[in-house]
């Protein structure tokens, strides 16, 4: 626990930093995130060791690697989740709250099996499937209005 309240406090140091050098080292960032939504309409969310709040799960596109290779990569690791059928992509959004160059994208996945719950580990320290009624207080506003998007209606913004 007081690994995970140091990576709290550090982030906003560290976070400036790896911008600093992605910049020089890539053009932009990329990253692939999924609204997860199982056959009870329930969303999975995570929590991260290094930053507050609940999130969409995935993360970032590594050189080589197409976006949805990249969101396959990150739900296994972080929701122990394995694609069964192609996701739908609900959009690609500019994330100018990380970056000037960070965009993400976002696949809602319908079609998909978890044989058991992931473990807890040093990146993801909880996660959960929750009913749209009974969300965490401290989702994240990008991953509040990407759920008011797909399931209210509301407008699609281009920003995360």
């Amino acid at each position: 626990m007081r690994l995970t309240r140091l990576r709290r406090r550090l982030e906003p140091i560290i976070r400036p930093l790896l911008h600093f050098y992605w910049r020089w080292s890539r053009g932009a960032t990329l990253g692939a995130r999924a609204l997860v939504i199982d056959g009870s309409g329930r969303i999975f969310l995570v929590k991260h060791s290094y930053v507050d709040g609940w999130h969409l799960p995935g993360g970032g596109v590594e050189t080589g690697e197409t976006m949805l290779s990249a969101l396959t990569r990150e739900l296994a690791e972080e929701g122990n989740i394995r694609l069964t059928a192609t996701p739908v992509l609900h959009g690609i959004f500019f994330n100018k709250r990380i970056s000037r160059r960070d965009h993400v994208a976002l696949y809602i996945v319908r079609e998909f099996h978890q044989d058991a719950p992931p473990r807890p580990n040093r990146e993801i320290v909880d996660h959960g499937f929750f009913a749209l009624g009974a969300l965490p207080e401290d989702v994240s506003r990008g991953t509040r209005a990407r759920i008011a998007e797909v399931f209210n209606g509301a407008a699609v913004s281009e920003l995360w």
